[in-house]
């Protein structure tokens, strides 16, 4: 079972590394820092919530956890 907060710090840490690594796809693409960076902002927002979602989901499906019990 992963904690609410377990799964929130996950999805910032995740999304900190996206957000630099889409910055730098962004800039190579436009060779505008600041066109980079708003592409980076809007695509760390969608993934947040995505993948955010994502995980409190899963953490409430039981399948494939050794002893199969569920978790609220």
């Amino acid at each position: 079972m992963e904690t609410r907060g377990r799964s929130l710090v996950k999805a910032i840490v995740w999304n900190i590394i996206g957000l630099i690594s889409m910055t730098l796809v962004g800039f190579l693409a436009t060779g505008s820092a600041t066109a980079g960076g708003v592409m980076a902002a809007i695509n760390t927002a969608i993934g947040f919530t995505c993948y955010l979602i994502y995980e409190r989901v899963w953490a409430r499906i039981s399948w494939g956890r050794v002893g199969g019990r569920r978790h609220a």
